[in-house]
């Protein structure tokens, strides 16, 4: 009697890619950082197409926007394609890219976990299933938010001097 072993395909996941860069300088530049995150991104997703993952063709970058806030074009068609169920996975090259803020922050996650949307930053690896996963998101973030609010005190203490 022989056994027929069935593989079974994995399912597809879409990923998207978000990149973003604080100031525009160097933008123009035929190879700048925003290409650099995607090239990153994409080298992760291809080593994931066993699990299924593919790259969605569409450029989420945002270049010359802060991420101390939500007020970027390239973010907001993400989450409109979030909510549009077209995106299964959001890749990033580190975390601070998507957001340097807290509370921006749990607000996007609370997006991702309600369209079931999983979230990977390619540089800090971590499972945000688990708690310690989610532990380990926050206590980067913190660090990411400490990080903007350093650099704005530096500024005003600048233009006082």
């Amino acid at each position: 009697m022989s056994r027929k072993t069935t593989k079974t395909e994995p399912s597809t996941v879409r990923c998207a890619i978000y990149t973003r860069q604080s100031t525009e300088e160097g933008l123009e530049q035929e190879f700048n950082s925003l290409d650099a995150q995607r090239e990153s991104g994409e080298a992760f997703i291809t080593s994931q197409r066993h699990e299924g993952w593919q790259c969605l063709p569409e450029h989420y970058d945002d270049g010359g926007f802060t991420g101390g806030n939500m007020e970027r074009p390239a973010l907001k068609r993400l989450l409109t394609d979030i909510a549009a169920g077209k995106v299964d996975c959001v890749v990033v090259y580190k975390v601070d890219r998507l957001s340097r803020s807290l509370l921006d922050f749990a607000r996007m996650m609370e997006v991702f976990e309600q369209h079931r949307v999983s979230f990977v930053s390619v540089t800090q690896q971590f499972n945000t299933a688990s708690s310690m996963g989610r532990l380990v998101l926050n206590v980067l973030l913190s660090f990411a938010q400490f990080e903007r609010e350093m650099i704005s005190e530096r500024v005003r203490d600048k233009i006082a001097a």
